[in-house]
């Protein structure tokens, strides 16, 4: 049977974002790309209301039904995310480590990592806190597009765009909501034992390169790399993100096969 890949999307994002990966994978890997909640055709989470508090381990949850019935009992598979997908694939690993072959991260926003008193934290709480502020709807999403892009990066997208990303910034208030309540340590990832690959973009935020930093150092089997791009780089630059991806993958493949 070929290997199975689990792939898990960024914030505004669906798991259309992995078409090119599962291209270049080809008929190598079973590719199972989800959507998380609120994204592409899966629902808002059902319990949302003014007391609810939404957690990792609620996304994680819908993902484990999701690829449930695409796996075999216990069968154990790659896992690769970018950005809120990145974060969710952190809890994933940690909830079924002897499951989880190998670990891709491109930037995963596990703002709970950060260290309380660093600049990077206070800049990413900075900027969820004018999110939250935000009267309108758009001005929220131009203040989260805007960082994770370039200054002006939402007024300069077409109308039909501005408003779909709009209509999603409900569900990225809470993905930060769910980042910055995960309880989870640096020190819980030390049983993440699976070969690691970690990735940031050299023109990143400050917040997300630190992560990588951490967990480049925090996962004890894990390599770093930098690309010449930015957060979103597995979408705006997938032509020098995935061949990382393929060759750490085949290199997974190869070790287990060597174990």
């Amino acid at each position: 049977m070929k290997p199975a890949v689990v792939l898990l999307h960024s914030s505004m994002s669906s798991k259309s974002q992995w078409l090119p990966l599962k291209a270049q994978l080809g008929d190598d890997y079973r590719c199972i790309a989800v959507d998380l909640q609120g994204y592409g055709a899966s629902p808002f989470p059902a319990d949302a209301g003014a007391d609810y508090v939404h957690t990792l381990a609620h996304e994680v949850d819908a993902v484990v039904a999701a690829i449930s019935s695409r796996l075999e009992p216990g069968e154990a598979f790659h896992l690769i995310g970018h950005s809120f997908g990145g974060a969710c694939a952190l809890h994933m690993a940690r909830r079924m480590p002897q499951r989880v072959q190998s670990l891709t991260l491109f930037e995963p926003v596990a703002f709970h990592l950060l260290p309380a008193a660093h600049p990077a934290k206070a800049e990413i709480v900075g900027v969820v806190e004018r999110i939250k502020a935000s009267a309108a709807d758009r001005d929220a999403t131009r203040i989260f597009i805007d960082y994770w892009n370039r200054a002006g990066a939402f007024d300069a997208a077409p109308e039909s765009a501005q408003a779909k990303m709009a209509a999603q910034i409900a569900k990225v208030k809470l993905d930060f909501q769910a980042l910055l309540g995960e309880p989870a340590t640096l020190d819980d990832l030390s049983m993440l034992t699976m070969p690691s690959l970690v990735m940031a973009g050299a023109h990143s935020p400050a917040s997300t390169r630190l992560l990588v930093e951490q967990l480049s150092v925090s996962l004890p089997n894990a390599s770093a790399l930098t690309t010449p791009t930015a957060h979103m780089g597995p979408i705006t630059h997938a032509d020098v993100v995935n061949p990382l991806i393929v060759n750490f993958l085949s290199g997974a493949e190869v070790a287990a096969e060597q174990s």
